[in-house]
């Protein structure tokens, strides 16, 4: 009987999390497709007028294209470097291992207003203008840890053994990576880029501070927000969504494909 209450309160707890999650995602798509200007409810009716209005926005079309050229240039620059140093590290001494990794997980422990403040300290420094380039250097500091410390971790599960195999067969080092380590940890470095890719796209108070002229999506967002609040909000946030939806289950089937294939070739 109290493994059964225990079990009813836990399912409980998780339900409640859920509804705290979700509720107010599910309630944002719901206003996207107010007819009205409203945000309360009840809904004055179901339309596309809020999509169209965000779809033929010169301004939102424009910060979409910027934060996705951000976007993408961080993911694909945090994916070939922190690859790199996530290697080194299973390599290195260990005396020096945990003083690197120190150095390099150093970012995510700083706030985003004394990183963003630092950097534009930086760029004003040794001149450097204002712009979407700033805005992804920036973004590089802060998404590089994270990439590093998943990387790390899937190559710190392979077992040694395989790559010594292949060291006794006379592979060299980048063969031995390229043909053994690679293929194994390839889904979690691609699941880390798509972090990185939304890490990127979503950051506002680094990208605040060293943005020039130009704007990204969370900052438009921000200043029609301080103008007036109405659904074209939750209209370009749904479709937000949605573009992450969508790459978190392009990877999901990247790696289930991956899976079952090596379940065939093992057969």
């Amino acid at each position: 009987m109290r493994r059964h209450t225990s079990s009813i309160l836990a399912w409980s707890g998780v339900f409640a999390v859920m509804l705290f999650l979700f509720v107010p995602i599910a309630i944002l798509v719901l206003f996207s497709f107010n007819s009205g200007a409203s945000l309360s409810f009840p809904i004055e009716g179901l339309s596309l007028r809020w999509y169209r209005s965000v779809l033929t926005s010169q301004v939102y079309l424009g910060s979409l294209q910027n934060s996705f050229f951000v976007a993408a240039v961080v993911a694909v620059t945090t994916t070939v470097l922190g690859t790199l140093a996530s290697f080194a590290l299973t390599l290195a001494p260990a005396r020096w291992r945990a003083f690197t990794a120190v150095l390099f997980f150093a970012p995510i422990t700083l706030p985003g207003l004394f990183l963003g403040l630092s950097l534009l300290s930086l760029f004003a420094q040794v001149d450097v203008p204002l712009s979407l380039y700033t805005v992804m250097a920036a973004h590089f500091v802060f998404t590089f840890p994270y990439f590093v410390l998943i990387g790390r971790a899937a190559l710190d599960r392979i077992d040694p053994g395989y790559e010594e195999t292949a060291a006794d067969l006379g592979a060299s080092r980048l063969q031995r990576f390229s043909r053994v380590t690679f293929p194994m940890v390839w889904p979690v470095l691609l699941a880390g880029s798509v972090l990185a890719f939304a890490l990127s796209f979503d950051e506002f108070v680094v990208t605040f501070f060293v943005i020039g002229s130009q704007s990204t999506t969370p900052l438009v967002i921000w200043s029609s927000m301080r103008r007036s609040v109405d659904p074209s909000i939750n209209a370009i946030a749904s479709m937000l969504v949605l573009i992450t939806l969508l790459a978190t289950l392009l990877v999901a089937g990247l790696v289930a494909l991956r899976r079952t294939t090596r379940k065939g070739v093992l057969k």
